[in-house]
């Protein structure tokens, strides 16, 4: 397994230990020795799987208790977190990273930093791990084209497909973060 720090303070970018031959690849998805050793510390205590048609966005949420550990099954996704985390050097900074299923590349995102992605295929599949459990009176959601945040993403002038709940998420600005 190997791990990089990315420009968000506290997040990786990591690529597991994958073994390929001519039957196809075998991938260590996840050991909590290796984790560690990374400076992945959480217990994970749930793992969701989402399908999206290519142009989904999902997103942005947070449930400030929360890191996530995710990665692409099938297809691809551009996967961005914000930094929400007050007196953090990155501070309402984001970065976004492609994952691929082809590239086994996974994200660590740390608790307290908004999640979302954007499906760049059909039938992209995404797996996440939970450092706790879902509660709908922790989370909250951000709208995706907040001005103030700015997120490249990439639509190429499409629009995306959004779920009822995400098409009215607020500002930073309304939630008092600005």
């Amino acid at each position: 397994m190997h791990s990089e720090p990315l420009p968000i303070v506290g997040s990786l970018k990591i690529n597991p230990s994958t073994f390929a031959d001519d039957r196809g690849v075998f991938k260590e998805a996840f050991r909590a020795s290796r984790y560690v050793e990374a400076g992945v510390t959480e217990t994970f205590v749930q793992d969701n799987v989402s399908l999206s048609k290519r142009l989904t966005l999902r997103g942005l949420h947070s449930d400030p208790r929360m890191a996530k550990l995710v990665q692409v099954l099938h297809g691809s996704a551009y996967d961005v977190l914000v930094d929400l985390r007050r007196g953090s050097p990155t501070f309402l900074r984001w970065h976004g990273v492609r994952l691929s299923a082809k590239e086994h590349t996974q994200l660590y995102i740390p608790a307290g930093c908004l999640h979302g992605f954007l499906a760049l295929e059909d039938d992209t599949i995404l797996s996440y791990k939970q450092s706790a459990e879902y509660d709908p009176a922790s989370e909250f959601g951000v709208a995706w084209n907040d001005p103030d945040l700015g997120i490249d993403w990439p639509l190429d002038g499409a629009r995306p497909l959004l779920s009822a709940k995400d098409a009215i998420n607020p500002t930073l600005h309304d939630l008092g973060y600005l």
